[in-house]
């Protein structure tokens, strides 16, 4: 029992910062019934989105106060470009929404999966994984499987959604090429600020001052702030410490199965032979990505080998 519980502590340690984006992924997947709570009781998504992320900084600041206060420019300039691409993806994807389904959004703000690796290989000429693109592929259409109806058309908000998608992408890839040389609770702070700025000019330009304020949407707007906001996006950082940003975006595409599940056991959602489907691919994405198709390969080598004996 012992060595299970030492092996188990090794395997834990060893892929902490996968397990941690899991999570992050399923707190995500909560946070759609949070965001439809405060949606129904008067609240606009920018007010939502000012609202969450004034929360995220508030509370990492105070929380984080030692080490924030000791940022310097080059943190500044690092969290502010996290920020604008936080804050990018989010607007896109709530004018997005005003022309399209909530589930073509799920799927193209998605997307970010496979845009991913292409954001290194454009901007720093680096070498494209076939697995991890192959794994990114994959999940997308797993994804689609799930979130997709019958109407593949595109629109003027789908559009305004894939812009979304290219967003979070860019967040994705630089949170990872940022955490190398910069504290990520600083960096997240900065970047919690950032979004909770623009998101404030938004909404005033767009004459959403009043905002409603009740038992319901304060606690949705607490629940997002506090969990899908501060503890999932400060996740998400530290855990890209440790995980490279293609294996980042499918882990994080998870988020579409926990939202399922979550729409199943809250709203009584039936389970389709299309939500079966979709979730196996993800997690197939996840197999081919994390193990790189080792075995595969292993297998093929250890032929080879015997192969090479039996000529001898």
């Amino acid at each position: 029992m012992i060595v299970g519980i030492y092996k188990g502590g090794i395997f834990i340690k060893k892929y902490s910062g996968e397990i941690g984006l899991l999570l992050v992924s399923l707190i995500w997947g909560s946070g759609f019934v949070a965001t439809q709570l405060g949606l129904e009781n008067g609240l606009t998504p920018f007010q939502l989105m000012t609202g969450r992320f004034f929360i995220g900084a508030f509370l990492i600041s105070i929380i984080f106060f030692n080490k924030v206060k000791n940022i310097n420019k080059s943190d500044i300039i690092s969290g502010i470009m996290l920020g604008v691409f936080l804050f990018t993806a989010f607007s896109f994807q709530t004018f997005g929404l005003r022309y399209t389904t909530s589930s073509k959004s799920a799927f193209l703000t998605a997307a970010n999966v496979v845009m991913v690796p292409f954001v290194g290989c454009l901007l720093y000429r680096r070498k494209i994984d076939k697995i991890g693109i192959m794994s990114s592929l994959i999940a997308l259409i797993g994804i689609g499987i799930i979130s997709l109806d019958s109407s593949f058309s595109i629109s003027f908000g789908d559009s305004l959604t894939l812009i979304c998608a290219v967003g979070f992408a860019m967040h994705i890839f630089f949170t990872s090429e940022f955490t190398k040389n910069h504290d990520p609770v600083v960096l997240t702070c900065i970047q919690m600020a950032t979004a909770f700025l623009l998101s404030l000019l938004l909404q005033i330009l767009v004459g959403e001052i009043n905002t409603p304020i009740n038992k319901l949407t304060v606690s949705s707007v607490l629940f997002l702030g506090v969990f899908n906001t501060t503890l999932c996006f400060l996740g998400q950082t530290i855990c890209q410490t440790k995980v490279d940003g293609t294996k980042t975006a499918i882990l994080l595409s998870t988020e579409a199965i926990f939202g399922m599940l979550f729409s199943v056991v809250i709203a009584n959602e039936v389970i389709t032979s299309r939500m079966i489907i979709g979730s196996i691919l993800i997690f197939t994405a996840i197999i081919c990505a994390e193990t790189k198709l080792s075995f595969l390969f292993k297998e093929n080598k250890d032929l080879d080998l015997i192969n090479l004996d039996k000529d001898l």
